[in-house]
């Protein structure tokens, strides 16, 4: 696996989806994100991203140092991939292994290298809780590269199928999100679910990479296994939160790295 669990060294990588515009259309804080991220996840043309922000966003990573992803999403530019769709399981393969092909053809280009791959919205939601589709991007995934590590939230069905199918994975965190006592995300309807603040967003990143322990809207200690923080782009204060985050972790003494592709479970 790539994760750092039961290393002496404290590690974490900090991710943040990239690349998301399209034509003259931009998304999110890219270029002010990519200081502080050890790893970015490129949209690959379907709910964002077209071929010419795909190399830009490339070239941009390979020139910061970070860690190159795919970020491959269900085919809804209009609804940015946020909303579920009835797909088999057959067309999720056939999706993600498009979009993974076209951005790996950009990358070797500028003579870099596809490090994960980790699904968007609501294709990433969707793979947490079914097996099917689960099992589909991971195929997908080990029909390009079997070093890919996948990206998925914490305790999801996502990192499950990754370890049974031998690939290698990063647990995902969320700082600015509260979380359940069954290591789910709280939902953005229910009042704290959403840590406006961002030195308690700081604390909760150093607590999850430190000790493995989110909290509940109440207060409440959760279990997470925290291999990599995802950095959100689209917020007005985006650009604070990573900068706090990123101090946070530095002062605790916590290594800031993208994972390694060679390690397994």
């Amino acid at each position: 696996m790539a994760s750092n669990h039961n290393s002496l060294i404290r590690t974490v990588d900090l991710n943040c989806d990239f690349g998301e515009g399209f034509g003259t259309y931009t998304f999110g804080q890219d270029t002010e994100l990519l200081q502080y991220v050890t790893s970015v996840n490129i949209a690959c043309g379907f709910h964002a991203g077209d071929p010419h922000t795909m190399r830009t966003a490339v070239n941009q990573a390979l020139a910061a140092g970070a860690a190159i992803g795919a970020h491959p999403g269900l085919p809804d530019r209009l609804g940015f991939g946020r909303r579920e769709m009835s797909v088999s399981a057959s067309e999720v393969y056939d999706f993600t292994l498009y979009q993974l092909g076209a951005l790996q053809a950009i990358v070797r280009a500028s003579g870099g290298r596809l490090t994960h791959l980790k699904p968007h919205g609501a294709l990433y939601h969707m793979a947490g809780k079914d097996k099917a589709i689960a099992e589909a991007i991971i195929k997908a995934a080990l029909a390009i590269d079997d070093q890919l590590i996948i990206y998925g939230q914490s305790g999801s069905l996502l990192l499950d199928t990754a370890i049974r199918f031998g690939m290698p994975y990063a647990s995902e965190v969320f700082a600015d999100r509260a979380y359940e006592l069954d290591g789910s995300l709280a939902a953005r309807s229910k009042p704290g679910a959403v840590l406006h603040d961002a030195d308690e967003a700081a604390a909760q990143a150093v607590a999850m990479a430190a000790q493995g322990i989110a909290y509940t809207p109440d207060g409440s200690p959760v279990h997470v296994q925290a291999d990599t923080i995802c950095l959100h782009g689209d917020g007005a204060h985006a650009a604070l939160f990573a900068s706090r985050i990123k101090e946070a972790l530095i002062a605790a003494d916590i290594i800031l790295r993208s994972p390694s592709r060679t390690l397994r479970e």
